[in-house]
Formats: C-alpha cells, sequence, structure tokens
C-alpha cells in the first residue's frame, strides 16, 4: 500500500494541486471522450485554487514529499459538511487513495450529513462513493452539466 499524508492546505500548494487537478481531469476526457476536455469551473486556475485554501477546509495528499491530490470540503452549518473536490494524479488511481481520503475527513468531521455530487457520465466515481456508503439521492445541473447528487447520514 503506498504511504501517503494528508495535511492542511497552503498557499505554496495550490500550483501543485492545479497541476494535480488539471491532469485528474483531462484524465476523464480519456475514459469518457464523449464528453471533451475540462473540469469543474476553475479547476485550472492556480488562483481558484487559492481562494479555495483561504475560505474552506482544504487538504493536501502527498507521497514521498509530492504533490499526488487534494480535497475540498464546505460546511453548510448544523453538521451538513459537503465534499466538494476530490482529485488524484491519474497515475496512483485505485490504489486506495481515494477511499483514505475520503475516510480521513469522514473521520475529521463532526458530520451527521455528508454530501457530494460527481457527473452523470463519470459511472467509476458512482461506483466509488456508492461503495463507500454514500446513496444517490437526485440529479442536479450546474454549468450545463448533468451531476448525481448523493448524500451520506450517520
Amino acid at each position: 500500500m503506498l504511504s501517503i499524508t494528508i495535511e492542511r492546505s497552503v498557499a505554496a500548494d495550490a500550483p501543485a494541486l492545479t497541476s494535480v487537478q488539471i491532469a485528474a481531469f483531462h484524465s476523464d476526457a480519456q475514459t469518457y471522450p464523449e464528453v471533451g476536455g475540462g473540469g469543474p469551473h476553475g479547476y485550472d486556475s492556480v488562483e481558484r485554487t487559492l481562494e479555495k485554501i483561504r475560505s474552506h477546509e482544504c487538504y493536501t495528499l502527498r507521497h514521498a514529499g509530492q504533490i499526488i491530490g487534494g480535497v475540498v470540503v464546505f460546511d453548510w452549518g448544523q453538521g451538513h459538511f459537503h465534499l466538494d473536490l476530490l482529485y488524484v494524479d491519474p497515475d496512483l488511481h485505485n490504489r486506495g487513495i481515494g477511499t483514505r481520503a475520503v475516510r480521513f475527513i469522514e473521520r475529521t468531521y463532526p458530520a451527521t450529513t455528508w454530501s457530494l455530487d460527481t457527473p452523470s457520465y463519470a459511472v467509476r466515481n458512482q461506483h466509488f462513493y456508492e461503495k463507500l456508503g454514500y446513496v444517490k439521492v437526485g440529479e442536479v445541473w450546474r454549468d450545463g452539466l448533468s451531476l448525481i447528487a448523493y448524500e451520506k447520514r450517520r
């Protein structure tokens, strides 16, 4: 098993986190060629990554000192937390890193409800979240994209 550390993101992490986001979201274009490239608004902007680090709960995933992924959590209040972003370097997919990151945030925050959304075309993501106990609760449209909404309650 790959040894990783998960720590609060700092401003100096933003360029590398942005590079990993770009690689992760562009890898979806290879998995789902009908969709094309791209990702959520600002995924390719260091400034947007810095904004999230300053205003939300952001974590950096590292292996051997290198940044290999990130997690962004929104606190929506009253025990409701939202997993905004989870991304891992595509060269390291299927090694349990995402699972460890989700378990880390679930242990770290006193949530009674977790929510997240993922593109409806991203079947691999849906399987991943369902394997971790998330349940589909609906679909939403955002920025012209169909997203599957998931929740997990404790």
